[in-house]
């Protein structure tokens, strides 16, 4: 096993300080260790971004550690699928996720909309917004951006209001586990009672939906078929389990980031609220500068030799996605918020071929983009909208938490309350 440095004095992943400050170290390891065997993990970091982006599409890494990464907790995804198999789940679940597809499964705020999606996230939102709105101050991650997606994925699968409460719950479960990367056994097995709660709860619901005429997601996916394949009962559970955090924690902690870094930068706040048309710009530079997720993990088919290293075939690598998003071999100023920057290109942002690296590139891309765009744009324009004057609440400093997913666990806000 080699590296380009001794480990010993390079910024170690799990460390108070990493945990403190991550954006400080990202440098350090893009600089001096863009490829670092880290000893406690038995994985390899991968910090620069064209690094980062190349593996994303080379056969040389593939996804095979969910097998033991988020198998235990989802069940078998199409996150850890390949070739052929992984393409025909894809096709399963792209005319719900993508293109007119989307539009087709999402709708109401335009005029000539007429299903579900659209309405089900203003919906989801505007009642939040509602019970905050004329209270002058509120935490914005507690009150809104926590349950706003989870919300909309409950709604979305026809599942009873009453049960967002359980969702939420098992979601919590479901995030604390792959965020253990210290192995703590008592969140290892609380994983596992989610696992089997949740199947409990979805595999009676799943049969009826086979047979039923509904309009909601689970029954378009129960339903759906491709090539004579239908996913499986268990497969369509996993899904359920992996919207969870693929629809649920991402959305949620990009959400209370934007606005923190919008009211962190009250110029740009401004000028997204005199001009809507900007809201993308946000959107994608949050994506970028202090996107939800800070690593992914890979694993190695064969030998790779990259920066004087050798990754042995069948190597856990994991990929630094917030490093990789403030390369500055890549952006101009990486640390910097700047809707207005020239070198990420908004209109790609949203898709494969986005220069940014948080929602992945090649055959694994996000099939979800374009849904957590429709979800922050809608939680965008319900805050400006509805909350004016935005700042922080009197002596309210925030503080970025997490290591695999990472941002405010709270955020303290004031605003003029709305009339009523």
């Amino acid at each position: 096993m080699t590296s380009t440095k001794a480990a010993d004095v390079a910024p170690d992943i799990l460390s108070p300080e990493f945990a403190q400050d991550p954006y400080r170290f990202y440098r350090v390891l893009r600089d001096e260790y863009p490829v670092l065997y880290h000893e406690a993990t038995n994985s390899y970091l991968i910090s620069r971004f064209a690094d980062c982006a190349e593996a994303f599409r080379s056969p040389d890494f593939s996804s095979r550690n969910y097998e033991w990464q988020l198998e235990p907790i989802h069940g078998r995804t199409i996150l850890q699928m390949q070739g052929t198999e992984h393409s025909r789940h894809r096709a399963l679940l792209n005319p719900f996720f993508r293109g007119k597809g989307l539009e087709r499964f999402m709708p109401v705020i335009m005029d000539n909309a007429t299903r579900l999606i659209d309405d089900v996230v203003r919906r989801a939102g505007q009642s939040l917004v509602d019970g905050i709105s004329t209270a002058g101050r509120a935490d914005l991650v507690e009150d809104f951006s926590t349950w706003f997606p989870i919300n909309v994925m409950v709604d979305m699968l026809g599942l009873p209001k009453s049960d967002h409460s359980r969702f939420h719950k098992w979601y919590e479960s479901i995030m604390a586990h792959l965020n253990n990367l210290a192995g703590d056994p008592a969140v290892t097995a609380r994983a596992a009672e989610t696992r089997q709660e949740l199947r409990d709860y979805m595999l009676p619901i799943i049969a009826q939906r086979r047979h039923g005429d509904g309009e909601d997601l689970l029954t378009r996916l129960c339903q759906a078929e491709v090539e004579g394949h239908r996913m499986s009962d268990e497969e369509i559970k996993a899904f359920v389990s992996l919207l969870l955090v693929a629809g649920g924690e991402t959305t949620d902690k990009a959400t209370a980031t934007m606005i923190r870094n919008l009211v962190d930068n009250p110029d740009q706040l401004e000028a997204v609220r005199a001009d809507r048309s900007l809201a993308d710009n946000v959107i994608a530079e949050t994506l970028r500068h202090s996107g939800p997720v800070h690593m992914i993990m890979r694993q190695t088919e064969s030998d790779v030799e990259l920066h004087g290293t050798t990754i042995p075939a069948g190597s856990t690598c994991i990929m630094m996605l917030s490093a990789a998003n403030r390369d500055e071999r890549q952006f101009r100023d990486p640390d910097r918020f700047d809707i207005f920057r020239d070198d990420l290109d908004v209109a790609k942002a949203f898709s494969g071929a986005a220069n940014h690296v948080q929602f992945i590139l090649g055959r694994h891309f996000c099939v979800g983009s374009l849904l957590a765009q429709r979800e922050m744009q809608t939680a965008l324009n319900l805050v400006l909208d509805q909350l004016h004057d935005l700042r922080y609440q009197e002596g309210f400093v925030p503080r970025e938490r997490g290591l695999y997913t990472r941002s405010v666990p709270e955020l303290l806000v004031e605003f003029t309350p709305a009339n009523r």
